[in-house]
């Protein structure tokens, strides 16, 4: 599968939009600021979502940014060229999104005041969710079954590599004073709580009718019907069909109970040999 991919470090990356001289600079030249959000997940473990979120905070509720600029020009994937040169540009506070392991995010940041939030989701959902949309996408290697992309993401074969060395790598620094840990299905199981956490960890006040917008303009139905938000401006060449960003926001079956040995055989090694 190495042909499939673009290396760097021993992780495998989308073999389109990134370099390897620039995730080279970014660990090393790009320099993170006391005032930056960061938001930082594995792939499909609902970024976008703790994005709209952090941008609708950040306009006190107003849905007029979300709804007027793309969510990758509002919060930037770093590593990624177009995230990189628009953040390297950027002045003031930035929001910063990234689905990078530690070892490869800017070096700079464990020396700044900058505020870090890590979104953990289900690893089984991530695989689920993972598993419908790099089938929509065109630059990377499709699986022929659900089965082999089961193996793929228990032996890190995807995008981004092993969910488990991700984790692992983060959870090193969740004792950071300016680190916040938050899951998915918390976000999800009481959204306005969490987001009140947010703004506490963030500094931020809401008044109820702000914390309210941010509630609605934030929700599965809203970001699904918002074309900055739901990836739906996405580049035809780069995706099979219209691009789902938003499937369903749960998971699918898919003949989980099947595999429910396998996978916590699969978990409880990885996690094992990363302890």
């Amino acid at each position: 599968m190495s042909d499939d991919f673009l290396w760097f470090e021993g992780i495998p990356f989308p073999n389109t939009g990134l370099q390897p001289e620039i995730l080279r600079k970014l660990h090393d030249e790009f320099v993170i600021k006391d005032e930056d959000v960061i938001t930082v997940t594995y792939p499909k473990s609902g970024t976008n979502w703790l994005i709209e979120i952090l941008c609708l905070i950040h306009s006190k509720g107003d849905p007029k940014w979300i709804q007027s600029v793309p969510i990758w020009e509002r919060s930037p994937w770093v590593e990624t060229n177009i995230g990189y040169k628009i953040l390297s540009e950027k002045e003031g506070p930035r929001l910063i999104s990234s689905h990078l392991p530690i070892q490869l995010f800017p070096k700079s940041a464990f020396s700044s005041k900058a505020k870090m939030i890590y979104l953990l989701r289900n690893p089984r959902d991530v695989l689920v969710s993972g598993y419908f949309f790099w089938k929509q996408m065109t630059f990377v290697k499709k699986p022929k079954s659900w089965e082999e992309y089961f193996e793929w993401f228990c032996q890190g074969h995807v995008i981004y590599g092993s969910w488990f060395d991700q984790i692992h790598g983060w959870m090193s620094v969740r004792q950071k004073k300016n680190f916040l840990l938050l899951t998915y299905e918390e976000l999800k199981k009481d959204t306005k709580r969490t987001v009140e956490k947010i703004c506490q960890f963030l500094g931020k006040t809401l008044e109820p009718e702000e914390l309210n917008s941010v509630l609605k303009n934030s929700s599965f139905q809203a970001m699904r019907e918002n074309a900055m938000s739901n990836y739906s401006l996405l580049r035809v060449h780069s995706v099979v069909d219209v691009p789902q960003l938003l499937r369903k926001g749960k998971r699918k079956c898919l003949g989980f109970q099947i595999y429910q040995n396998t996978w916590h055989a699969c978990l409880w090694s990885q996690l094992g040999a990363n302890s």
